[in-house]
This record gives C-alpha cells, structure tokens and sequence, in this order.
C-alpha cells in the first residue's frame, strides 16, 4: 500500500486532530500541539504507525506558496508579473517587505510541521514504554524517520532566513526563553549530527523498495540530507563521504527518461531520494492527496485533454536559464524544464544571437498541449508541468497526481562531484565520471577533468526550477554577482529574508 494510502486511511480521530495542528495560527499553543493522538491507547502498539503517517502527513501538507517562496530569488527563475501578489514579484527583485503574509505562512507553518514531528516522536516513544523488543526497535525506526522528516524543514527554512531556532519538543513555549537564535553554521551542525543519531535505525533500501511506506525515507534519505548540510557548512570532506556511501550502494540509478522523470512514469523511480507523494487514488473523483500546482502552470493554455485546468503564471523560468541552456546545446533538459509561449520565443529571437531556435522550442509540448501566450510571464516551469493526457479521467485540477520532487539522485551525483572539485577526496568514482552519467542522460557529450565551474554549470543545467537550489549555491560560494541579472542588483545583506514581523511580535528576540 503506497504512503498516500495509508495517509488516506489514517483514523478520524488522528487526522481531526492534526488539523489542528495544521490550522493553529500561533506556534504558543502546546495544547494543540502535544495531543494529536487524543485518547490514543498505548498499549495497542499495532497503532503506532499512525503516529508517524501523522508526522509524514504534516510534512506533505506544503501550502503552496512555501516551496514556491524558497526557490523564487535565483537566476534559473522569476515571479511572474501582474498578479495580486506584488510583494512575492518584489522578493524575487530583493525588495523584501516582512510584513508580507508569505514569509508568515513559510515560517509559521514548517515550524507548526516541525513541532508535529516532535509530537510523534514523543507519542512513539510512549508506545515504545509497553512494546516488546520487535515493537520497540519499530518505534526506534519510526523516531528516526521523523527526525529526517523534520530535518529536511529545518535546512529549508535556514537557508531562507540563515538563524532560526531549533525545537527539542512539542513544548512551544520552550523557544519563548531562547537567549540566543542558533547560527545557520549551529543550524546546518545540528542537523547532519541529527542524521547520524537516525543513521543505525533507517530501513538500508530505496525508498521505493519500502513495503510497509512505500517512498518513505532510509538510510540513504539521512545520508543526502547529512550532505547537503555539511555542503552548506563547506564540509567537502563529509559530503563526499556521505554521497559516496550512496553512489556505493548500487542501489541508486539515473532514471533514463530526464522529461518523464517529472511526470507520471518517474513517480517514486529508483532516482528518488526523498519526495512529497501526492495521488487521486486512481479514481476520477472523491478522496485525493495533492498539492497545488496552479501557481507553477500557465494562466493560459489548450489542453489535449478538453476540460485540464490551466494555472497562475507566478513562476516562469528566466530568459537568462534559457540561453545558458541554448548555448550549451541542451535538448530534452531545456525542453523539460520550460513551457514555451510563442510571446516569449519571439522575445527571445529579438536577440540575433537566437533568432534560429531548435524545433523542439514550440508552445505545443511533447504532449500536445498548446501554451498560449498570457500576461503575466513568457514561460511556464515544464518541471511542475503535467501532461493534460496524464490526468486521471475525471481530474482537472492543474498538476493532480503529481509528486514534489526534493531530492534526486542526480542532485547527489553532483554534489559529490563539487565535493571533490573542493579538494576532497573518494576512493570510488571520479568526478569526472559522477558528471557525465548526468551528462549522458541529458544526451550530452561528455566532459574531461571536471571543473568547479563546469560541475556548478551542470547543476544550474540538472537543477533549475528545483526548491531554490541554484540560489542557495550562488550565496553559499559568494558567486552572487550571477544573481544581479535583467535588472535586479543583489547584495549580500539580501542573502536571507527579513523574519516576518508576526514572529518578531511574538519572539522579540528575532529582532535583536
């Protein structure tokens, strides 16, 4: 049974609840937050599984303006123009407004998730009080899925605001007598040694190799996030040795189709490290687990299946992102990645250096669906893009069925490789050769004594669109001036959001 079922089939009791966690408009009220399992009787500890579906169903309730919030300020992407809302089209121009009720949103809830987290551990381990051995190396197992789970929250939600606290517990009023906010260095520290305590007790398998969780996260979910915190840190050491253990493994391949990989086919593939699973049950209508994926999609478009919705137009890949992959010669990458209006190739041809396109660029995709020219951008992100053929009957919603990819093998194959190109050292692959089985895949020639540069080349190509990825890479190598492109002048004392005033209000230290 996938997860998504099991979330589905999650009790009454559990999921009522945890809409309260949900909904809580304040992080101050513990009440809500320690007591998601109501009445729950411990002693029945076959029901203890459904104390971690409620930490993976916090986690898969993204509102969606927070993936959307963190990944808007690189160069691979701009907000689309003329919508209702300006503040989000600011923050993309580094013009940032702390009163504007996205950064709220982005921090109140991950912390709210966060908090969720710790409130199934702490009910685990209350099963765990009356469980035999097998029963208590379960909930050992369980605690450690949930520290992943709110590990991945907290590296999000530092890299957008860099200091931010760390809950020990479901007890919220802790971080009410913080004396000191934890640095992002503490932040990114803390993490990586929170995925060496999960380390021992993960399932050692893909994701997709899980029975009881389908696509839930193993061992290799713990060591990807260990690098990309150590990565932040510029421990090249660590994320060469966390990476390696997962190339080393065997259990992990690129999946061969780069445009399928974001679509229905590569739903929970064997490149898949950590996702957000979202299915319609393969029912045309009733119960669903979804995301909205309009903000992504274009405001207009001729469906190949009559009736699919269209989206909002918030998000459009740069014009910049295209002619880096134009004059790289990319193919099936650029095509994946951009929904093309015939507005915006023929802005893109009034520069004589692309007034000759490849026939691949069309506003009528692979698929038949026809993107038609609308206001507010010239493109639509293709990675959060599905086919209107794809659709289960009966569904309309723009994107429905989808899952969010977070992490990919590909993205470990690279850093890996900006590992070694940063001095570390492996005993297996090259650098070289981690790059080029992302090359190849991308029908891209391949490449010979890989540079610093190439390999952050190959992940502005491998990962625009993808959670903010390349804007995090520019400011942690301090290569901002990337960033100052098509009128927009960053600086560094842009690098992180201001905290929202709302939490500012509430935890005066943040201001200090």
């Amino acid at each position: 049974m996938k997860l998504t079922k099991k979330i589905k089939n999650i009790t009454l009791a559990v999921l009522l609840l945890l809409a309260a966690v949900g909904c809580s408009d304040k992080l101050d009220e513990p009440q809500l937050n320690n007591n998601f399992a109501g009445g729950t009787d411990f002693t029945n500890t076959d029901d203890m599984i459904l104390s971690i579906i409620g930490v993976y169903e916090a986690f898969q309730s993204r509102g969606w303006e927070q993936p959307l919030l963190i990944a808007v300020r690189g160069d691979d992407v701009n907000a689309g123009g003329l919508g209702d809302q300006q503040d989000f089209a600011e923050t993309d121009l580094f013009n940032y407004n702390k009163d504007y009720w996205m950064y709220n949103s982005l921090w109140e809830n991950i912390y709210v998730d966060v908090i969720t987290a710790h409130t199934g551990m702490e009910q685990i381990a209350r099963y765990q009080e009356v469980a035999d051995a097998a029963g208590q190396a379960l909930g050992d197992q369980y605690i450690a899925e949930a520290k992943v789970l709110r590990a991945i929250m907290l590296f999000h939600i530092s890299q957008v605001w860099g200091d931010v606290f760390i809950p020990t517990s479901s007890e919220t009023s802790e971080l009410f007598d913080v004396e000191t906010v934890p640095t992002q260095a503490e932040v990114m520290q803390h993490i990586s040694d929170q995925m060496d305590e999960a380390l021992p007790f993960l399932p050692n398998m893909r994701p997709n190799e899980r029975q009881d969780l389908p696509g839930g996260v193993t061992e290799y979910t713990a060591l990807a996030i260990k690098a990309l915190a150590n990565q932040e840190l510029g421990n090249y050491q660590v994320v060469a040795d966390a990476c390696s253990e997962i190339i080393s493994s065997n259990k992990f391949s690129l999946f061969p189709d780069f445009y399928e990989l974001f679509k229905t086919p590569g739903k929970l593939s064997d490149e898949s490290i950590l996702d957000m699973q979202y299915s319609d049950f393969g029912q045309g209508e009733g119960d669903r687990e979804s995301h909205l994926y309009a903000p992504y999609g274009p405001q207009g478009w001729t469906p190949a299946v009559d009736g699919a919705s269209s989206g909002w137009g918030f998000f459009e890949p740069s014009m910049k992102f295209i002619k880096f992959m134009l004059d790289r010669g990319e193919t099936v990458r650029l095509e994946t990645s951009v929904l093309f209006t015939d507005r915006g190739i023929t802005e893109l041809q009034t520069d004589p250096n692309y007034a000759t396109l490849p026939a691949f660029v069309s506003n009528t995709t692979r698929d038949g669906d026809v993107i038609e020219d609308y206001a507010r951008a010239l493109f639509a992100s293709g990675k959060h893009y599905l086919p209107s053929n794809q659709l289960i009957s009966g569904r309309t919603a723009y994107g429905s069925n989808k899952n969010f990819n977070i992490i990919r093998y590909a993205e470990i194959l690279l850093m890996y490789a900006e590992a070694l190109a940063q001095g570390a050292t492996a005993s297996g692959m090259s650098a070289d050769q981690a790059v080029n089985l992302v090359r190849t895949r991308a029908n891209m020639p391949a490449i010979s004594g890989a540079t610093l540069d190439q390999v952050l080349d190959e992940k502005f190509a491998e990962l625009g669109m993808e959670w903010g990825k390349r804007y995090y890479d520019m400011v942690r190598l301090n290569r901002t001036s990337e960033l100052s492109y098509d009128g927009r002048t960053f600086s560094a004392d842009k690098a992180f959001l201001p905290y929202p005033q709302a939490q500012v209000d509430q935890f005066p230290i943040l201001g200090n």
